[in-house]
């Protein structure tokens, strides 16, 4: 029997505007190395993972090449070109996937703090749930508003989650996923999105406040003092 490998897409095409930076934001330094490079680490270092596809822009193939993949000693790593959007890239990822991929996780490219023990439970649960998500409880009261910018309710905190990644999901379920959503030309917020869309029950894991997402410049300053908090607790240790 073959074995069943678990495979990571990390989608790392987008530009990142808001950054306001001359390059991707994937490749602005975070305490003296990329960013995409801390995000590939966490996989990389973690047994569970077998295939890292990193998906990219097209016209980056070359500066990923020389700042993060030639600079840094990665086995897992397969590189492939993404497409227009978000929703296009992953698509190309699960089709680069090896055949042999039972479980596949899909992590924003910018998300460098994701811890190893969040990423195992993903896993596990993904193998008894078919589809998770991370997330962590909501901290702001959330209002629902109308178009003319008038609240209509406000809904109970204690049911709302704000969703990060991994999501994780059975492989053979989220590419029917993809498959049907392009068939549809359904677009989604997120891919856990589209395997809702499926009617299939979607499994929230507890994730960490520290597993941000760098968006703007304001981003990469509270990254920065999370990974000296995360040294200073080490030496502790």
């Amino acid at each position: 029997m073959e074995k069943s490998l678990t495979s990571v897409i990390i989608p790392a095409a987008g530009l990142g505007r808001r950054m306001n930076a001359s390059i991707s934001k994937q490749y602005l330094q975070l305490n003296g190395k990329p960013i995409l490079a801390y995000t590939l680490d966490a996989f990389e270092n973690c047994l569970m993972i077998d295939e890292i596809i990193l998906v990219i822009n097209p016209d980056e193939l070359e500066l990923c090449e020389e700042q993060v993949i030639g600079s840094y000693p990665y086995t897992k790593v397969k590189l492939v070109a993404g497409g227009n959007t978000r929703q296009e890239s992953v698509y190309a990822g699960l089709k680069a996937a090896n055949p042999q991929t039972r479980i596949v996780l899909i992590h924003d490219g910018a998300r460098p703090l994701i811890r190893e023990s969040v990423i195992r439970r993903s896993i596990e649960e993904t193998i008894k749930h078919r589809a998770t998500v991370v997330g962590v409880p909501a901290k702001n009261t959330i209002k629902v508003i109308n178009e003319d910018g008038f609240v209509e309710h406000t809904p109970d905190r204690n049911y709302l989650v704000e969703i990060q990644t991994p999501q994780t999901f059975d492989y053979d379920l989220i590419r029917e996923a993809h498959q049907k959503a392009l068939a549809s030309g359904v677009a989604g917020t997120d891919d856990a999105f589209l395997v809702e869309w499926l009617k299939i029950p979607v499994k929230i894991v507890v994730g960490d406040y520290t597993n941000i997402k760098i968006t703007t410049p304001e981003d990469l300053t509270i990254a920065e003092s999370i990974i000296r908090k995360m040294a200073e607790n080490q030496g502790l240790d």
